[in-house]
C-alpha cells in the first residue's frame, strides 16, 4: 500500500506523521515544490519511526512526480492555506492552478489511484478535478465533512461535559463557515439524543461554533489549522487502504442523490478500497434539507467561478 500526499506544509506533514504512526501502509511519499522541504520533513518524521514504533517508510521529493509511480492513494494539500479573515473562497483562483495540474501528474503516473482532495475552496476544487481528469466519480474525494464533524463532536463534548468518545456527531453539506449543516438533531451521547442533556440554546451555540471551527483556529494560529485536517485524512486513508466500509461525510459528486446534481458536497458515504462504495441518503427534517439546497447553491455560486 503506497500512499502519496502532495504538500508538505503543516497539514501534508500531519497527514504523513497520522498515516505512518498508524502503520497500515508499506510507504507515504511527500511531493512539494520547495527544494529539499519534503525530503526534510520525510527525514525528520523517519527519525521518530523506532520512537514511535513504526516501519512505514516516508520518502521526500521535490517535484518528481515519478516517485509516486503506483501510489494507492493520493492526497492533495497543495495550495495556499488560508490567513485571518479570509474565506476558503477567496483562494480559488490561485488553487484552482495548482490542484488540476498537481492531479493530472498524479494520475499520469498512478491511473488507478484513488484522489483524496484537502486543498481549498475544497468543495469546488473537488470538483475541478472530477471536471478535468476523467476518473470515475467513486475515485475522487472531498476530505472536509470528516474534519467539521470531528470539530462538530469536540464542541459537543464540550457542552455536554462528557468524554469525546461518548458523543456522536455528523456534518454535511459544503465545507464553508455559512456552508456547513450540524445535524444536531441526530447528534447522540451513547446512542441518547444531546438534546436530553442540553438545552436548545445550547445547541446552537454548538453548531455556530462548529460552523466557524475553521475560522476561529485561523484567527488564533494566524494560518489554517494542521492536526485536526491531518488526522481526517488518515481516517479516510485507511477506511481505505483497510478496505473497512466506514462511514464519513465527504464531499462527492452527486447526481440526483439528496436532489442534487453536478456539484460536489459533503454527504455520508461508505468508504471500502473502491473508494466511494455507497453515498447513504439518510432522511433529513424539511429544516435539514432546505439549509443543504442553500449549501449547495452558495457551492454552486463557487464552481462557477472556475475557468473549466
Amino acid at each position: 500500500m503506497k500512499i502519496t500526499v502532495v504538500g508538505a506544509g503543516a497539514v501534508g506533514a500531519s497527514c504523513a506523521e497520522y498515516i505512518a504512526i498508524k502503520n497500515f501502509a508499506s510507504e507515504v511519499v511527500l511531493l512539494d515544490i520547495k527544494e529539499g522541504y519534503a525530503e526534510g520533513k520525510a527525514m525528520d518524521l523517519m527519525q521518530t519511526a523506532s520512537l514511535n514504533g513504526f516501519d512505514t517508510k516516508i520518502t521526500g521529493s521535490t517535484s518528481d512526480y515519478s516517485k509516486t509511480a503506483n501510489s494507492n492513494i493520493c492526497v492533495i494539500t497543495s495550495g495556499i492555506p488560508r490567513k485571518p479573515g479570509m474565506t476558503r473562497e477567496e483562494l480559488i483562483g490561485i488553487n484552482a492552478g495548482i490542484v488540476k495540474t498537481v492531479s493530472a501528474s498524479l494520475i499520469e503516473h498512478s491511473p488507478e489511484t484513488i484522489i483524496i482532495v484537502v486543498s481549498n475552496p475544497m468543495d469546488t476544487m473537488t470538483y475541478l478535478v472530477h471536471k478535468t481528469t476523467g476518473l470515475p466519480k467513486n475515485r475522487i474525494i472531498g476530505m472536509g465533512g470528516a474534519l467539521d464533524s470531528a470539530r462538530f463532536k469536540y464542541r459537543l463534548a464540550e457542552a455536554l461535559e462528557a468524554p469525546i468518545s461518548d458523543v456522536d456527531g455528523m456534518v454535511i453539506g459544503g465545507h464553508s463557515d455559512k456552508g456547513m449543516v450540524p445535524l444536531t438533531r441526530l447528534a447522540t451521547r451513547n446512542s441518547v439524543p444531546v438534546s436530553e442533556f442540553i438545552s436548545e440554546e445550547r445547541l446552537e451555540q454548538v453548531k455556530q461554533d462548529t460552523k466557524v471551527g475553521g475560522a476561529t483556529l485561523t484567527g488564533l494560529l494566524g494560518t489554517s489549522a494542521w492536526y485536526a485536517p491531518g488526522a481526517a485524512v488518515s481516517g479516510l486513508v485507511q477506511a481505505i487502504a483497510c478496505d473497512q466500509k466506514k462511514i464519513y461525510p465527504c464531499s462527492t459528486l452527486l447526481d440526483s442523490e439528496y436532489g442534487l446534481n453536478d456539484l460536489c458536497i459533503g454527504v455520508p458515504v461508505v468508504l471500502g478500497k473502491n473508494g466511494i462504495e455507497s453515498i447513504v441518503e439518510i432522511n433529513l427534517s424539511d429544516a435539514e434539507k432546505d439549509h443543504l439546497k442553500e449549501s449547495a447553491a452558495g457551492v454552486s455560486k463557487t464552481n462557477g467561478l472556475l475557468e473549466l
